[in-house]
């Protein structure tokens, strides 16, 4: 497999993560955080989100056309919002998705001795990873200046393994070996161990509109 870490059926066809992909608007400028140890409302809290504003949610069977999941799960409530996040714990970490990428506060997120990362793609294809531990930044991963035999033996080794896992997916634009424009989405899906919908859909989650 050249995505070991991911079982059959669960990337779509570019390589991203079926989860992130079954969230997204259709043009997704989005990205995903995840954080050990620290509980969801917490995490919304840390990125700049007003706990008046958050609700429990189940997501919808189906997303609407030109909406993102999280967004139809607020439905009316939310408003003018420019993004909605949706957070929630699987094992000792959580995640928040943000459908419009409008949060970048990862090291505040790891601030207190903890671990957290964020994976960033934009609808121009902009694709990084951003890696912090107790409140500094450690690492920033480059998609367009990632590569992976000399750069994975100096990355950190938990996030070391999860881009083990990620692997490759072949591209017409790409060499054989080299990253992919997905491989940020896949390894930050690895270290936070999420992979489908059906992994969301079976636990407590937070949706909140954002910005």
């Amino acid at each position: 497999m050249s995505t070991p870490g991911f079982a059959p059926n669960t990337l779509d066809d570019e390589g991203f993560p079926l989860w992130i992909s079954g969230l997204e608007h259709d043009d997704p400028n989005h990205c995903v955080h995840v954080v050990k140890g620290l509980e969801p409302a917490e995490a919304l809290e840390a990125l700049g989100a007003k706990s008046r504003l958050f609700r429990p949610c189940e997501l919808p069977d189906h997303k609407p056309e030109r909406m993102s999941l999280p967004q139809a799960a607020l439905g009316a409530a939310m408003g003018d919002a420019s993004a909605a996040l949706l957070a929630g714990r699987i094992g000792e970490w959580t995640f928040v998705y943000d459908d419009f990428g409008a949060t970048d506060e990862v090291a505040a997120l790891s601030a207190d001795g903890r671990v957290a990362a964020m994976s960033y793609f934009s609808i121009n294809a902009d694709a990084s990873l951003l890696y912090c531990v107790d409140g500094e930044e450690v690492l920033w991963v480059n998609v367009d200046d990632l590569v992976l035999e000399t750069d994975l033996p100096e990355m950190p080794p938990e996030l070391r393994a999860a881009f083990e896992a990620a692997g490759t997916v072949p591209a017409d634009y790409l060499e054989p070996g080299e990253a992919d424009f997905a491989v940020c989405m896949r390894a930050i899906s690895a270290l936070a161990g999420v992979y489908t919908l059906d992994d969301l859909r079976r636990i407590p989650l937070l949706v909140t509109p954002f910005g």
